[in-house]
């Protein structure tokens, strides 16, 4: 029988994986988040419990996934009563998060006899939604295989990278050039459009050549038409490629194509930008649009 399941953090990612779950017959016993209404509508929907308290979660399920916004977040819910009554749980940690929070999370779930696993997604909300995910797990090789039932209804590649936070250090490393060549792509349409270039045509020519890249075919149209519908924001752009920057530092590499590519999207949070897509960083790049500041 499939265990029960229980989600920290139902925004757009958390959501979708929970009702694919729900699709492919697992049950969701509990919903958590700390926008109660969010909580509170899925739960409706899917006939699960929307949890006032994070022990409520535990409780009800057996395999726990967390899906939070940064290192903040999951230390207060692994601090927050998370892990209480925890023995023989199994928490699935699927938000971008330092390496090193994903080995802390790791220790704290094993003091209380549970397991724990990163499953970090290279993907995006419709892929959530399809079980379509490609999904990078780090941790004990007992903790991947027991949830392997379950990934693999999230994901049409999953793959195991070793012991925890290795995971992690390759999501970032995924982040960071995605994020250095989308504002490589807006700049090369910004300067295309500067010119007086047809850019469907320009974006023809970059699919066929060396310009071409996943990002062209994700954002190239929408940086075009000025569509910056949210899918991954310019927040969490920042915010990972911050991640990897830290990374570099600690060993001693100098990254200056990320660099540049951080202050891209620290400007657009500054600017009040960071809901927009990180498709939106095109907005610095254009003319007429809201202008390169740096």
């Amino acid at each position: 029988m499939p265990e029960n399941v229980g989600f920290v953090g139902v925004g757009r990612m958390g959501a979708n994986l929970a009702r694919r779950l729900k699709d492919c017959g697992w049950p969701i016993t509990a919903v958590f988040d700390l926008n109660t209404g969010a909580a509170q509508s899925l739960a409706q929907e899917l006939g699960s419990t929307a949890a006032s308290d994070l022990k409520v979660v535990t409780a009800l399920a057996d395999v726990v996934f967390t899906v939070v916004t940064d290192d903040s977040a999951m230390k207060n819910i692994y601090r927050g009563g998370l892990l209480s009554r925890a023995k023989g749980k199994l928490f699935i940690n699927c938000a971008t998060v330092t390496p090193a929070i994903h080995v802390w999370v790791e220790q704290k779930c094993e003091a209380k006899g549970a397991q724990s696993l990163e499953a970090c997604m290279a993907s995006s909300i419709t892929q959530a939604r399809e079980g379509s995910l490609y999904l990078m797990c780090g941790g004990k090789n007992e903790a991947f295989e027991r949830a392997k039932p379950i990934l693999e209804k999230l994901s049409t590649a999953l793959r195991y990278l070793g012991p925890a936070g290795k995971a992690a250090e390759a999501k970032a490393l995924v982040n960071m050039v995605m994020n250095c060549n989308t504002a490589a792509l807006a700049e090369g349409m910004g300067l295309g459009a500067a010119l007086g270039l047809d850019l469907t045509m320009l974006r023809e020519v970059f699919a066929q050549t060396g310009a071409n890249s996943s990002v062209l075919r994700t954002d190239g149209e929408d940086m075009q038409n000025r569509e910056h519908s949210c899918f991954f924001s310019a927040a969490h752009a920042a915010k990972d490629t911050g991640i990897a920057l830290k990374l570099a530092r600690e060993q001693g590499l100098n990254l200056p194509l990320a660099v540049a590519t951080k202050k891209q999207y620290d400007w657009m949070v500054k600017d009040g930008l960071g809901d927009l897509d990180k498709s939106g960083v095109a907005e610095l790049t254009f003319k007429g649009r809201k202008g390169h500041p740096l």
